[in-house]
């Protein structure tokens, strides 16, 4: 059985897929400190939750945007998991064209993201993610990653007034009934709200005038889905868009293997 880590800034997935399904999947927050050791005793007692024991797991793949955390991911899949893990940007082959000046600085994230979409969808894409930053990637209809867009994430946009305005609270992310707030709270929450759907859909008719062709819009990520039908402008929500593409990475290079 395959195990998938997926780790970003906020959050790291442990998903686990038997060949034919993923048949389960773990959040934890993301703490670069936490060693090899730690994350075998978290994972092993959510296995056993699960009915399955870390023995079944014989392969691992690891996405992480936090470099600092590699050594001890790829320790875990060394020391518990007795192989040698596909990590992206190290030894993993994507089998895609990167398109941009720097293919180096790409991030893991964002070029799984690209294949993930690409195996789904058809002709060119845009996939948006929305994490602790949100990404607008351009994947071409040959799958070729061709750049995008970094923005900040919605939740950094709300800290941010918080911390940096004295009188304004800390409040929860959600769609407002009204766009004008009749109070501090919710002037607070559609600003940001709404604040993004005019980032959203703004960026991606600016995407789309620079491209030739019609292309299929895709979001993934945690805040994605506080967007669902706030906005014509997304075609797809699309939630195992990362770890699909992981997935076919990890089948790419087992053939090469």
């Amino acid at each position: 059985m395959l195990l998938a880590i997926e780790q970003g800034n906020t959050n790291t997935l442990f998903a686990v897929h038997d060949g034919e399904r993923w048949i389960a999947q773990w959040r934890a927050a993301t703490d670069s400190t936490r060693t090899a050791d730690e994350y075998a005793v978290w994972l092993s007692q959510l296995l056993h939750m699960a009915g399955l024991q870390m023995g079944v797991l014989d392969e691992c793949i690891i996405s992480s945007v936090v470099p600092q955390s590699i050594f001890n991911l790829r320790n875990l899949a060394r020391r518990y998991l007795h192989t040698e893990p596909l990590v992206i940007g190290e030894n993993a082959e994507l089998g895609i064209e990167v398109r941009i000046d720097k293919p180096s600085e790409a991030g893991a994230d964002r070029l799984v993201n690209a294949i993930g979409a690409h195996v789904a969808y058809k002709g060119p894409l845009i996939v948006i993610d929305s994490g602790t930053a949100t990404t607008f990637d351009v994947v071409a209809a040959d799958g070729a990653f061709e750049g995008g867009v970094i923005a900040p994430g919605i939740n950094l946009s709300m800290e941010a007034l918080h911390t940096a305005a004295a009188k304004l609270p800390r409040v929860a992310i959600q769609k407002p009934q009204r766009v004008v707030g009749k109070d501090t709270v919710t002037a607070m929450q559609s600003g940001v709200f709404w604040g993004y759907i005019a980032l959203i859909e703004g960026l991606i008719a600016r995407i789309k005038s620079e491209w030739d062709s019609p292309m299929t819009v895709v979001a993934t990520g945690g805040v994605a889905s506080l967007f669902h039908g706030a906005t014509m402008a997304i075609d797809h929500f699309d939630p195992d868009l990362t770890i699909r593409g992981m997935l076919e990475i990890q089948h790419r290079n087992r053939k090469k293997s």
